[in-house]
């Protein structure tokens, strides 16, 4: 097409924030390899038997970004953030019906990598599910700092991406991510005291 991928991305999600249904059918070649490459940061983390592939994984996020209503698309980076955004729940609702199917024995653990660690030990297990209680929780506290994790985390969206993303500063967005890591920390171990 002679566009540079970013210029037509942005076109793209215009046209369907528009109403044009048949541009995400042409979004979706162009981000394809992004969203996988997203989908396998997402499952790296999973427990080493995880039953579903970053392939199904993005296949499921297609099926829900045509069931949405398009939001108001603000750039490349908005739409991977959204897309992550969908992976989380999809993750969250997996371990959950996981953790159902063994009556609350297992939990879903996933590993943290050294420039998204939720704790000052690196390679820590998180209980997936406690996460994203966690992050509910901070979200009803102040939704940015959540916003901030949720991009960080599960997004793997850098400072200024995600600075980009919130109209923040990657000042901000720094500030935010190292007070909503200890906020979640203390959360999640106080969660897993009274839990036990």
């Amino acid at each position: 097409m002679g566009q540079d991928p970013a210029g037509e991305i942005t076109r793209l999600l215009q046209d369907w924030r528009a109403g044009d249904r048949e541009a995400l059918d042409a979004l979706l070649p162009i981000v394809y390899k992004e969203l996988r490459q997203l989908a396998h940061y997402q499952l790296r983390r999973e427990r080493p038997d995880h039953t579903l592939q970053s392939a199904a994984l993005v296949n499921e996020v297609y099926v829900r970004l045509v069931g949405l209503h398009p939001p108001r698309w603000e750039s490349r980076t908005h739409f991977f953030a959204i897309a992550a955004q969908q992976m989380r729940q999809i993750l969250v609702d997996y371990a959950r019906r996981h953790r159902a199917g063994k009556r609350g024995g297992g939990e879903e653990t996933i590993s943290l990598a050294d420039t998204t660690m939720l704790s000052p030990r690196k390679n820590k297990d998180v209980d997936v599910v406690a996460l994203d209680d966690a992050l509910n929780a901070l979200a009803q506290v102040d939704a940015r700092k959540a916003q901030v994790v949720e991009l960080r985390f599960f997004a793997g969206l850098n400072f200024d991406e995600t600075a980009e993303v919130l109209k923040v500063s990657a000042v901000t967005v720094a500030r935010d991510w190292t007070t909503a890591r200890a906020w979640l920390h203390r959360e999640m171990n106080r969660e897993n005291s009274h839990g036990r």
